[in-house]
């Protein structure tokens, strides 16, 4: 059994939709809840109390630094630790980028990617003193693949991939697991974008089960979880084995090797950034006879 007893969480954006069901799963399995949201967090914390549960209720803007330092001190006065981190505050500020307003472009971008931001950076010391901790980000399909209308939504969910790349290596010696849930769920942000039909399958109660799992003990980390309707799959960045030009290196060249370039076959993931910058270094001694102690 996955069970979070003696844990406590903060789920932000738990008001509704996604983040509810996603405190109302860690609270059934013991964990002592954090309710986030600008709206009224009181309801779900009184939800949890009342099915037996400990929960706190903590009305705070995410991407308001001095708001999310004064919600991590009261949860310390009251518990004395934080184990787990739901990222899941989000808006929505659709337009197409050409009529976009950029006030709306940086807003999104403040509440997603630095929202996220701030709330880790809050807690990641307390994590790094107790060795141990556990931590989701919220991204989107948007981000990963691309959605009309949605270009900033999509840049700050992009942004939680790398965010998770480099959390992920930092937070490794004192058993901080970082992952990335990419959901497609039906709340208030989705509603009167698809049919009822769909709605009615793609539940926020379909993902948390997975969301649950990448936050547990023996959960992994730096996994990005695509999940909606009982569906969980792995999005992974691979990057192809490429083509080495040597000698006349052009456009003209490039185009005429386009076909190794982007040729699947091999394709793998890298552990950091100085793996590709070593994977070219050495490919390029290599052909030129250079032996590189590296």
């Amino acid at each position: 059994m996955i069970r979070f007893d003696d844990q406590v969480a903060l789920v932000t954006g738990a008001g509704a939709g996604l983040g509810r069901s996603h405190a109302l799963g860690l609270a059934d399995r013991g964990a002592r809840v954090v309710i986030n949201d600008m709206g009224d967090p009181t309801d779900v914390a009184a939800e949890i109390e009342a099915a037996g549960g400990q929960a706190m209720a903590v009305s705070a803007n995410v991407s308001d630094a001095n708001a999310v330092a004064s919600m991590v001190a009261q949860i310390m006065d009251r518990w004395g630790r934080i184990d787990v981190l739901i990222n899941n505050a989000g808006i929505l500020r659709d337009k197409t980028f050409a009529k976009m307003d950029m006030d709306d472009f940086a807003k999104v971008i403040d509440v997603h990617l630095l929202g996220t931001a701030l709330c880790c950076h809050a807690v990641w010391p307390i994590m790094k003193t107790q060795g141990y901790g556990r931590i989701v980000l919220t991204a989107s399909g948007s981000g990963l693949y691309g959605n009309f209308g949605q270009a900033n939504y999509g840049a700050a969910k992009a942004g939680m991939v790398g965010l998770m790349n480099v959390l992920h290596l930092e937070g490794a010696r004192d058993d901080i697991r970082v992952n990335t849930l990419a959901p497609t769920a039906a709340t208030a942000m989705t509603e009167g974008l698809l049919p009822q039909a769909a709605l009615a399958l793609l539940q926020p109660e379909t993902i948390t089960p997975g969301v649950l799992y990448l936050v547990s003990k023996d959960g992994p980390s730096r996994t990005i979880l695509s999940a909606g309707g009982g569906t969980f799959a792995v999005t992974r960045i691979t990057e192809t084995q490429g083509a080495l030009i040597e000698d006349d290196i052009t456009p003209e060249a490039v185009a005429d090797r386009w076909a190794d370039v982007i040729d699947p076959s091999g394709a793998e993931p890298l552990e950091n950034a100085f793996a590709q910058t070593r994977k070219y270094a050495l490919r390029a001694a290599k052909a030129k006879g250079i032996t590189l102690d590296w």
